[in-house]
């Protein structure tokens, strides 16, 4: 078939399907639209409308010779002047625009970020949400369950796709090099598509709610297209969206020290402390005021070449219960609970465990 005479055919289905939709109630017309393509196709039609591509004007400082000034991903409306995305899509901006649905164009401001589960909220003036988007729980999402993700791959303007959500994934099982979203304990995982492009958009369940936000893929290599979707889980960024809004900062659980992996150590170190074994974090610097500070976790002394000394700070070894292996755990372990609430720390100290309250507190804008 000549290119012409296809590019003929593509716009008279288009224009077809286009007629059959417009009304934003779909009938099937055919035996074969099937009621899982109602509503695939009812959701994407009522969705797509809230859906923006995000554009960022990248730092100059952070670009090479060559390099695209112009980083693109997604976002939706979840107020009518209010978008979310990921916060890895802006986070060198030195500006940002957004394109709507119909192509409109405007500019947007960073309203709030939470680089700990790598969500911004972006504010837009001038313009009023074509449709916002509400959340759903991503809590009750079954394996096998259709999810609908929409968003910009590849710079694809206004992109459906479907899959299934396949488990919810922990975090560890997947680890990122960027310093980002090291609060998120578990991602949920899919086999919808998303790539370059995707990061931010909306995870849909078969009623049109959002259950997560793209955030990434998973791939076996990097010469390997993801293959598998990566999101942010619905009930999180939410959680988060809220805590922006009315507080500045989100109010996940926060010790308020720095700790260390026990494998980093040099072996004589832990050998004087009378540790067996490399799993679980050591407290190393802990902030004045914090709540590891009230609770009384003793932090560890460093030389003027900042290396550890002997005897070392607390260990800790178990959060409510629970042994860590690592940094890694303790900080999501904690970032699980809400300022008010109290986890109970086991700690090694002095060559034995000793429990240690900790109620942690609520964060503050610096």
């Amino acid at each position: 078939m000549k290119p012409a005479r296809l590019l003929a055919l593509s716009a008279l289905l288009a224009g077809a399907l286009t007629g059959a939709y417009l009304t934003g109630s779909v009938t099937a017309q055919r035996s074969l639209v099937t009621p899982d393509e109602i509503n695939t196709v009812e959701v994407a039609q009522k969705a797509l409308r809230a859906v923006v591509r995000v554009d960022t004007r990248l730092e100059r400082a952070r670009l090479q010779p060559g390099d695209n000034p112009i980083e693109t991903g997604s976002g939706f409306f979840y107020k009518k002047d209010l978008i979310v995305t990921n916060y890895h899509v802006v986070q060198y901006q030195e500006s940002i625009t957004v394109t709507l649905f119909n192509g409109r164009r405007v500019p947007a401001k960073l309203e709030g970020v939470d680089p700990g589960i790598d969500i911004a909220i972006l504010r837009v003036t001038g313009v009023t949400a074509p449709a916002t988007l509400s959340f759903g729980s991503s809590a009750r999402l079954i394996p096998g369950q259709k999810l609908i993700t929409i968003g910009t791959p590849l710079l694809i303007p206004n992109f459906v796709g479907t899959g299934i959500f396949s488990v919810a994934a922990s975090a560890r099982d997947i680890p990122r090099q960027d310093g980002l979203a090291d609060e998120v304990g578990q991602y949920v995982t899919t086999t919808a598509s998303l790539q370059q492009g995707n990061s931010g958009g909306p995870v849909l369940d078969s009623r049109g709610l959002v259950v997560g936000v793209a955030d990434a893929n998973a791939a076996p290599n990097g010469l390997v297209p993801g293959v598998i979707g990566i999101a942010l889980p619905g009930d999180l960024v939410r959680q988060s969206l809220d805590d922006l809004e009315k507080i500045g900062v989100p109010q996940r659980g926060t010790l308020g020290a720095t700790l260390v992996d026990l494998d980093n150590l040099d072996p004589a170190l832990r050998q004087l402390a009378g540790l067996s074994s490399s799993e679980g974090a050591l407290v190393d610097q802990v902030a004045a005021g914090s709540a590891a500070a009230r609770s009384g976790l003793r932090g560890s002394l460093r030389n003027n070449r900042d290396q550890l000394l002997a005897p070392l700070g607390d260990v800790i070894v178990a959060v409510d219960g629970q042994r860590v292996r690592d940094s890694f755990d303790v900080i999501r372990l904690v970032a699980a609970k809400r300022p008010g609430q109290t986890v109970t720390l086991t700690v090694w100290r002095n060559k034995k465990q000793v429990p240690v309250k900790v109620t942690l507190l609520k964060r503050t804008l610096r």
